[in-house]
């Protein structure tokens, strides 16, 4: 009798989320347990983000420049941009380092953060852990 073989073909997609590979169903649900972590777990868009509201911050702290619409001048940003980058800083410190380790809430992109958010630590953890 001669060896056969059987063929499933099943159309998954393979992304990438915030450093991660993830495997989609034709449903458009993420496959539990199918997902692997990359080398660099953090997503480079986020800890980019946070690096640069650092930097500017630390910009204006240092008085090096007077104002968001100076540094936005002279940085060749938009100014509303620059301001939603600043507010950045104001993430509780326990979310920074989630996004820093890779472990931040799951859903939270930096489209979401770029977003208003409230000012409170405890309301920020509430807002983000429901994204």
């Amino acid at each position: 009798m001669p060896a056969t073989s059987v063929t499933v073909r099943v159309p998954l997609t393979i992304r990438r989320r915030g450093g991660r590979t993830i495997l989609i169903a034709p449903d458009g649900s993420v496959i539990p347990g199918m997902s692997r972590q990359a080398a660099t777990p953090s997503d480079p868009a986020l800890v980019k983000a946070l690096a640069r509201a650092f930097r500017y911050q630390r910009m204006l702290d240092v008085s090096k420049y007077r104002s968001i619409g100076e540094m936005a001048a002279a940085e060749k940003l938009d100014r509303g941009y620059l301001g939603r980058l600043l507010q950045l800083t104001l993430l509780a410190p326990d979310l920074i380092q989630a996004i820093m380790d890779g472990r931040e809430p799951a859903g939270v992109t930096l489209t979401i953060l770029m977003e208003p958010f409230p000012a409170e630590w405890g309301e920020q953890r509430a807002v983000l852990a429901g994204a």
